[in-house]
């Protein structure tokens, strides 16, 4: 049964990233064609092809590895004043026929040279309004910006109800409502063991504090906190107390003889240091904590603070991959919490759905989080800008409208559209790096696999 209920939840999350990158695909994909520009292939996957069919001018399919997805609009790249279209005549029909000029010296042009040969090559005559390329500005960034913008309002849609409802276990807070009460006061150096007839009864237990009870004031000081609550006892030192607890909906005042017992010494901070000991107000009961919950303005707020913590990731990801590729090879160990590939979330997911120590919401929980996780950091990372990413081509455009709005203003020629090509050579570096940072995290999660019980 456990077995049959990992491949459950693998199959599960798998399917969920193909549904991911469909969706993502035809956030491309669906501005392009209202705006007018030319599909020929919306494919989920990579690899040899599975399926296709074609539906009008476009071939809709999919490949063999669902490790990602491609929509082809024609005309990406525009020609360069190195490789302009020439007119070279007419086929049978009158239509114009265009050739391409090559200038091929160097290996950083001839890469140029080679991407804009392939991306022309599937430009047919009466195609030459409906190049990308050629779109304005700000089409362009909506077309490309589209995509990753879909993870992004995926993973917007599974937080909301969950923050709302189940709460949000990043969000944690503590509450003065009881959850244990001590039966005896244990001195410091001995935490952990035990009461014995010879302890003390805790202060908690004498004053007949139950769980459950929440305090609402002590020594006649209101506290709305459970910090409210530890300055007070703490401050009360060896003194009586009159403690004031809501018990099904009534008040009740409660008082105990004294609060005092040495504890660990107490920093500026309010924490322990544990350098010592001192005589501080001691009362033996424990907080309650709880997830914070929350609707849509919550969820906005914690999604920029994801948003933060995903670009210092982004930041740091080289060191981090680096980090698995020595723990791979035993260098050392792997970090926990650093980043995974889609077969560690696979596994991820395949333990939490199959762990019958944890409750089915928690554990549906823990699959929806994986699952909104995963679609934000992809579209996070599509956003990067830098070619072959959306990001990339967002960037482009966004140069292109500001060079073409200040030639605008200072009353200087056209610029014309901006040459993403010339920035191939980057592209190449990036796909590369990000290929074997791929590979280097599937690797590892296959040797040293990150569980989520540790």
């Amino acid at each position: 049964m456990t077995a049959l209920l990992y491949t459950v939840g693998v199959l599960l999350f798998a399917l969920s990233l193909v549904v991911s990158i469909g969706l993502h695909e035809l956030g491309h994909m669906i501005p392009a064609k209202k705006f007018g520009a030319k599909v020929t292939q919306y494919f989920v996957g990579f690899g040899p092809t599975v399926w296709s069919k074609q539906v009008g001018e476009t071939e809709y399919g999919i490949k063999a590895i669902p490790l990602g997805g491609f929509v082809k609009i024609v005309g990406m790249l525009p020609p360069g004043a190195e490789e302009l279209a020439e007119e070279v005549g007419t086929d049978a029909e009158g239509n114009q026929v265009l050739r391409i000029r090559k200038s091929n010296t160097g290996m950083f042009t001839q890469l140029v040279s080679d991407a804009r040969a392939a991306e022309w090559e599937l430009v047919q005559p009466g195609d030459e309004e409906r190049l990308f390329y050629r779109l304005p500005w700000w089409k362009k960034v909506i077309v490309m910006g589209s995509g990753p913008a879909v993870n992004i309002a995926i993973a917007f849609a599974i937080f909301v109800p969950v923050f709302a409802t189940y709460g949000n276990s990043s969000d944690v807070r503590t509450v003065p409502v009881v959850s244990d009460v001590s039966a005896c006061v244990v001195p410091a150096a001995e935490n952990g063991r035990e009461c014995t007839d010879a302890d003390p009864v805790a202060p908690a237990k004498q004053a007949g504090i139950e769980v459950g009870d929440e305090i609402v004031s002590f020594n006649g000081v209101p506290v709305g906190a459970w910090e409210d609550v530890q300055r007070e006892i703490r401050a009360n030192d060896d003194g009586a107390a009159t403690i004031v607890v809501l018990r099904e909906g009534r008040e009740l005042s409660l008082t105990t003889n004294t609060t005092v017992t040495s504890r660990p010494t107490v920093g500026a901070d309010g924490l322990a240091d544990g350098q010592g000991t001192v005589e501080v107000g001691f009362l033996g009961v424990s907080p309650t904590t709880e997830l914070v919950t929350g609707g849509v303005g919550y969820t906005v707020s914690q999604m920029g603070d994801m948003t933060v913590n995903t670009l210092e990731a982004l930041a740091h990801m080289p060191a981090k991959v680096w980090g698995v590729a020595k723990a791979i090879v035993g260098l050392e160990e792997r970090d926990p919490m650093g980043p995974v590939s889609i077969v560690g979330g696979g596994r991820l997911a395949g333990e939490a759905v199959s762990t019958h120590e944890v409750p089915v919401t928690d554990r549906a929980v823990f699959l929806l989080m994986l699952i909104a996780g995963f679609n934000f950091f992809i579209g996070m990372f599509n956003f990067v800008p830098l070619l072959p990413l959306d990001g990339g081509h967002i960037a482009g455009a966004l140069y292109e409208a500001v060079r073409r709005g200040l030639a605008k203003v200072f009353r200087r020629p056209d610029p014309g559209h901006f040459d993403t090509a010339k920035l191939m050579p980057v592209a190449y570096v990036v796909g590369l790096t990000v290929m074997v940072m791929g590979v280097v995290l599937i690797v590892g999660d296959l040797v040293v696999p990150v569980s989520m019980n540790g």
